[in-house]
């Protein structure tokens, strides 16, 4: 029986089946991008799934219609402005430091930091019909959240390059057997596909599965670790620069969309 875990509105966190929680984003107004509100309840959500000794795997999923636009206008627009450091966004760790495995239903597009934060869990279904892409120097700065690491980590040394210097999308069909996704299915079959795997995870012994993340997750959180040291500097040369800061104040400014 699916049971209602108290969280904010932004996020909800069900108990599908035993030990099965799935965390859903449903900003649907801003399109689940990361302002500071959505963090503060997503990062809230994960901590009490965390919590939780009757979890043993989350399913982190999206909206049909997007999984997550990324970093919000008021967000970039303070990076900017110097009004916000980058280093207050750690919501790829959080992610990274939730004891019981994860898998990320990517059902909608997922852009920028979106994607990033899809590919810290430890399991990743993408939609076909979806499009993905890391576009952070098409916003005119480098890339953040782990990016630097965990989108190469997750697609392989040149086509991550590509998306990050390029700022491509891919579609889900196109990324299938490129990198290290576990399904890529139709749209319609994406939370279907993620709670089957969570289905043979959550029969297993708790205390085991949480030993086993602990291992398993390592080396992607050094390797985001690492990527924050190196993003961290990059980002306190890039946003001092008036060409970036100029490019975001054209594509995020009064009347732009976001």
């Amino acid at each position: 029986m699916n049971a209602h875990v108290p969280t904010d509105s932004l996020v909800e966190v069900t108990l599908e089946r035993d030990g099965v929680a799935v965390l859903t984003m449903r900003d649907a107004a801003g399109k689940n991008a990361f302002g500071r509100a959505f963090v503060a309840a997503l990062t809230g959500a994960l901590e009490e799934v965390g919590r939780r000794t009757d979890v043993r795997v989350c399913v982190i999923a999206g909206l049909h219609e997007v999984f997550s636009a990324g970093g919000d206008r008021e967000v970039l627009l303070g990076l900017a402005d110097g009004t916000i450091a980058p280093y207050d966004l750690l919501l790829t760790r959080a992610l990274l430091e939730v004891p019981v495995p994860t898998i990320a239903a990517m059902a909608g597009p997922a852009v920028g930091g979106g994607l990033v934060f899809g590919l810290a869990c430890d399991m990743v279904v993408m939609a076909r019909e979806s499009r993905y892409g890391a576009n952070f120097l098409d916003l005119g700065f480098t890339p953040g959240m782990g990016a630097t690491r965990l989108v190469q980590f997750a697609f392989g040394e040149y086509v991550g390059a590509e998306m990050l210097f390029g700022g491509q999308y891919f579609r889900g069909e196109q990324l299938a057997g490129r990198g290290q996704i576990n399904a890529v299915v139709p749209r319609a079959e994406v939370l279907a596909r993620a709670l089957d795997m969570a289905a043979r995870i959550a029969d297993k012994p708790r205390a085991a599965l949480l030993l086993l993340k602990r291992a398993l997750a390592l080396p992607r959180r050094r390797a985001f670790e690492e990527a924050r040291t190196v993003e961290s500097m990059m980002h306190e040369v890039c946003f001092a620069d008036p060409e970036t800061v100029a490019r975001i104040r054209t594509n995020y400014g009064p009347g732009q969309g976001g």
